[in-house]
């Protein structure tokens, strides 16, 4: 879809769509929104916490709603944000959902060097005061979101492809699932519901000819496939997800993120990914995926 398209959303005559987008500052919260616009929804950013009540409560909307809420929000709260979205779960006329933009301290922390500017949280201190204060006061928000994207490793055209993956027409219904690859020397991504590590299977990464390639190469998944122990954990895997994904779905979760590991982040965990997202697409799950070691390698940051 191009950046300057608008996508309508269909949505429930009985029930107003409503996405809280929140997280600390510099992780890309304009971004998402400015995605959100795009993919077609109202997109309401900086409002005052007191008038929140009054304009979900206004008249017929005919668009989903994305509401931008963080620490630069006049009389924010998080007691207060907390309070909003338990009304609005409870609400039967709203169906919410809340979207954090998480991102590790460090790239928040370089973020705010880069750009000169003064954190929030810390006007008269450095920004590293900043955004460990901010990070520690949104902990109870972040621990009830819905959607959590990590932003450390995105660029903000790859942030804006993550958005529509999770809000784009049609998608709004179903569970969003994502299956991600990930090197242990890098540290695990966050947010991830459930973690794999498949350091144990044959790695490809001594087998010279294989080096150079990942998993996403049919040479590469034959050799890791040809490791007695992959069809055995493989199936496990996958009879775990289909047993829970509809239990997960049943219970009102909307998103589920899957991720299996290595050491490099290149060859077995890349495998696993691509396999089991097309054994759950075989099953009729739309499954979205990330390899992040790649991703960074082919220039994303």
């Amino acid at each position: 879809m191009s950046p300057h398209e608008t996508m309508i959303l269909p949505q429930s005559k009985s029930r107003k769509r409503v996405v809280l987008v929140t997280g600390p500052s510099g992780a890309g919260r304009s971004t998402a929104i400015n995605a959100l616009e795009d993919l077609g929804y109202e997109v309401i950013d900086n409002l005052p916490m007191s008038i929140l009540p009054r304009l979900l409560e206004g008249g017929v909307v005919t668009r989903p709603l994305a509401l931008g809420l963080d620490v630069r929000n006049r009389d924010f709260s998080v007691n207060g944000l907390i309070e909003v979205i338990d009304d609005l779960t409870r609400d039967p006329d709203h169906d919410a959902e809340v979207l954090y933009l998480d991102c590790a301290p460090e790239v928040l922390i370089r973020r705010y060097s880069e750009t000169r500017r003064r954190h929030p949280l810390a006007p008269a201190e450095t920004a590293q005061d900043g955004v460990a204060r901010e990070l520690d006061l949104l902990l109870p928000v972040r621990a009830r979101a819905d959607i959590l994207i990590d932003t450390s490793e995105m660029t903000p055209h790859q942030l804006r492809e993550e958005i529509e993956r999770w809000f784009a027409e049609g998608r709004e219904a179903d569970m969003a699932l994502s299956v991600h690859s990930f090197s242990y020397k890098r540290g695990m991504p966050r947010g991830v519901d459930m973690v794999f590590d498949v350091r144990f299977l044959a790695n490809p990464y001594w087998d010279a000819r294989l080096r150079a390639l990942n998993g996403m190469d049919q040479a590469v998944q034959d050799y890791v496939r040809q490791d007695p122990r992959f069809e055995g954990f493989f199936q496990k895997v996958l009879e775990l997800t289909l047993l829970l994904l509809p239990a997960y779905k049943e219970e009102g979760k909307k998103h589920l993120s899957i991720a299996f590991g290595c050491t490099g982040g290149q060859h077995r965990s890349v495998t696993l990914a691509e396999i089991l997202s097309k054994a759950l697409a075989e099953h009729n799950w739309q499954v979205s995926i990330r390899h992040r070691e790649l991703e960074r390698r082919q220039g994303g940051n």
